[in-house]
């Protein structure tokens, strides 16, 4: 039934630390492999007590005091406990939900990569719920103004990959380059292609969970909806990975350079993310295709400008889920769903209506993730500090953190 499909979605989305951590821990050095896999585990744990204990309320939570939910924020299921009448439904959307907000921040810890404090970092874990929780509430609650409005972000391209993504900004701003990084002789080091590949492949399952799960269900109609994520989430893939090899075979002289190649893939399954059920299936070919150009470009560009980005998070996460809010409100068919989607898009006659409220999400959510997350982690900053000492940089997080030479 729908909530043991909720259940099983959220299982293999819980699989996705797995292929964060792997993928990270084999595009940064050696030193620090080990250090990168603890930050994930640290996601899931300060993550995910904050979630229970302030996370599920603000973003879900509903008050048995008729009108204090607002489309501001939930109020109500502080530290997630249910009737034993009541509590099946409540669990199993907690939980479900749980493993999109620990995503949302293990997305930040790739470009906080080889220089962040662990401590710092486990503070920044908790408080970072705070950032994911509100737009997740405007976007996804029945209440949230973005939802009444119509916006369509079907599985987190705004509320999971923006918010993480542009978290990862400010960070890497507050943290500054590691050292070195833009030096005339530095050579990238990436400690295991094969761990990063095997990664990837992991995300590309984990993604399947993370989009098709996100119809709530199979019965009745629903079964629809998630299969047609599959095929979209698929397609969209493919078609990133497509541009990424091909642009890395031209550009590289026959070479296919494996970040290019993970993060086409990578950044097509973010832009798909919020249309996959609202599209059809040559549409999200288009979508991977230019959320791929946009991954790649924009991870250059960002280096370009000296903004050290280890796993390029914000181009992969940030600009792709950018364009894949905004593709929703060209692409968009209202009726191949009217549960995600109530307007057409630009190309299907709906005029700039959709694509109006597509890009009014982006901007605030936008905007609120980089006020947010410049609040937190400058707080954390001055309060306990954030970032290794230069000995302990070069020494590595591996031997200062965690005792292993």
């Amino acid at each position: 039934d729908d909530a043991g499909w909720l259940l099983a979605s959220g299982f293999i989305i819980f699989t996705m630390q797995s292929g964060f951590g792997m993928l990270e821990s084999g595009l940064v050095s050696k030193k620090n492999e080990v250090n990168i896999m603890v930050k994930n585990t640290v996601d899931v744990i300060f993550g995910g007590i904050s979630f229970w204990m302030f996370g599920y309320a603000i973003a879900f939570g509903i008050d048995t005091v008729p009108g204090r939910n607002n489309p501001f924020t939930g109020i109500g299921n502080f530290f997630v406990d249910g009737h034993v009448n009541s509590s099946g439904w409540l669990y199993t959307n907690f939980f479900f939900q749980l493993s999109f907000s620990t995503t949302s921040t293990t997305i930040v810890s790739g470009a906080m990569a080889e220089r962040t404090k662990l401590d710092s970092y486990c503070v920044f874990s908790f408080f970072n719920t705070l950032v994911y929780a509100f737009p997740a509430h405007w976007i996804w609650d029945s209440k949230g103004w973005l939802r009444q409005m119509g916006v369509v972000d079907a599985a987190g391209g705004c509320a999971v990959h923006i918010v993480g993504g542009f978290t990862g900004l400010i960070a890497t701003l507050i943290l500054r380059p590691r050292i070195g990084r833009f030096s005339s002789n530095y050579q990238p080091e990436m400690s295991s292609p094969t761990n990063a590949i095997v990664g990837m492949f992991m995300l590309w399952w984990g993604w399947l969970g993370f989009n098709c799960g996100s119809s709530f269900g199979v019965t009745g109609h629903l079964w629809k909806f998630s299969a047609r994520a599959a095929v979209t989430t698929m397609m969209s893939s493919i078609g990133g990975g497509l541009y990424a090899i091909i642009f890395s075979y031209i550009a590289f002289k026959k070479k296919i350079k494996i970040n290019h190649m993970i993060n086409g893939i990578l950044g097509a399954l973010v832009a798909i993310t919020p249309c996959c059920m609202v599209v059809d299936a040559w549409a999200s070919i288009v979508i991977g295709i230019i959320a791929a150009a946009c991954s790649c470009h924009g991870a250059t560009l960002l280096a370009r400008i000296r903004i050290d980005d280890p796993v390029d998070c914000v181009a992969t996460h940030g600009f792709c889920g950018m364009w894949g809010m905004l593709a929703a409100g060209l692409f968009a068919q209202k009726e191949l769903t009217d549960q995600f989607s109530i307007y057409d898009g630009l190309f299907y006659g709906g005029g700039m209506h959709l694509f109006g409220i597509q890009m009014l999400a982006v901007v605030c959510v936008t905007i609120w993730t980089l006020v947010t997350s410049f609040i937190v982690l400058l707080l954390i900053k001055v309060s306990m500090g954030i970032r290794l000492t230069e000995e302990e940089e070069h020494l590595g997080a591996d031997a200062v953190e965690h005792a292993f030479d």
